[in-house]
């Protein structure tokens, strides 16, 4: 049903959407870790792509898509407001765009670049509110880019197949903000397991596991 993060191997051109194909060890994990879940239901916080979701339900997957990084990255005005001669982001107007999903549901959160792509003090209510769609077992996966990747904010991110990533525009707009470091993602998702993976290309894959029930 369709509802609408070790080292990268060489990168091919893509099939599907004419942009690069890239192995991703963070996805090799967790597909291998949720190799036993039937059915797993999975948010992408992405542009909604055909490749994605084919390749999801061809899992068995459900697909929910709530687009929160495309109006980012065009600078959407609606999740703006003026408060006197401050200009301040509005994270539950984003986050409004997510869905019915039941909480603690979800096996699977796809969030791209999307905390590099809001403001930091709008980091905090956003990862709380993804973590919270997690089932126990759920996984939560980012990019978090390190501070010498300046630009990659416009690019589009889908799944070729569980374990290589399609992109296009990797070198298009400027990040906006600071980048997280390891320790402050680590404080946001205290309680968590959480896995790093390193690539060539300037991004950390992080992966953060919501313990079961009992752990």
């Amino acid at each position: 049903m369709f509802s609408v993060k070790t080292q990268e191997g060489s990168r091919k051109k893509s099939p599907s959407d004419g942009g690069a194909s890239i192995p991703s060890q963070a996805l090799q994990w967790i597909w291998n870790f949720l190799q036993d879940v039937e059915g797993p239901l999975v948010l992408d916080c992405g542009t909604v792509s055909s490749s994605t979701v084919g390749v999801l339900i061809k899992r068995h997957a459900k697909v929910y898509v709530a687009d929160l990084i495309g109006p980012l990255q065009r600078g959407d005005p609606a999740f703006w407001r003026q408060e006197g001669k401050q200009t301040l982001f509005c994270p539950d107007r984003l986050l409004s765009e997510i869905p019915a999903i039941p909480p603690a549901s979800l096996s699977l959160v796809c969030c791209w670049h999307l905390l590099d792509l809001v403001p930091r003090d709008a980091v905090p209510e956003l990862v709380r509110a993804l973590l919270s769609l997690l089932g126990p077992g759920g996984i939560f996966f980012c990019f978090l880019r390190e501070p010498n990747l300046t630009v990659g904010k416009d690019v589009r991110w889908w799944l070729e197949s569980l374990t290589t990533l399609g992109a296009h525009g990797e070198a298009s707009g400027q990040f906006p903000y600071t980048p997280l470091s390891n320790r402050e993602i680590e404080k946001l998702t205290a309680g968590y397991s959480l896995k790093t993976f390193l690539t060539r290309s300037h991004r950390r894959e992080v992966v953060v596991l919501k313990p079961k029930e009992g752990e």
